[in-house]
């Protein structure tokens, strides 16, 4: 089970005790806000592409998508998300439980600038009715991402 995953991978980092579980779904950034009675834009959201049939995540501010312009500058194609279908062969997650924990090896995590401005931000962990919360610093060192970059823009 995907969450059994995330949840391994994250006690690793000393950080099981911020793992969530809700009775109802927080599979949308709508969800997940009302499920830890946040802001959506407090919500990461981990979204899935392929570049180059390289699986990426990049982790992003509820209150942001992706900006074409933006991810074909920094990876140098168009954005092709995978297919809902697909995600979980992919990724290793589920759709609605997408996040950079506990992921199928050679998949890449990259952080957006939007979630910069947040000291506590909100991924899911594995399950649609799951969250972790985390600092900033917290999700740098549980993610191993490869960098911070800029591909978003406001809803």
């Amino acid at each position: 089970m995907s969450l059994e995953k995330a949840k391994e991978y994250l006690k690793k980092y000393n950080l099981e005790n911020n793992i969530m579980e809700f009775e109802t779904s927080s599979a949308t950034v709508e969800e997940a806000a009302k499920a830890l009675n946040c802001e959506e834009k407090e919500i990461a959201k981990t979204l899935s592409f392929l570049v180059n049939d390289e699986v990426i995540l990049i982790v992003v501010a509820g209150d942001k998508k992706i900006d074409n312009a933006k991810y074909k500058a920094e990876f140098n194609t168009k954005a092709k998300m995978i297919p809902y279908d697909e995600v979980e062969n992919y990724t290793g997650h589920k759709p609605g439980g997408v996040c950079p924990f506990g992921v199928k090896e050679n998949v890449k995590v990259y952080l957006d600038e939007s979630l910069k401005r947040f000291d506590v931000i909100y991924p899911a962990c594995g399950s649609s009715n799951s969250a972790v919360k985390l600092t900033i610093s917290e999700l740098e060192k549980a993610s191993n991402y490869e960098k911070w970059i800029d591909v978003c823009k406001d809803i």
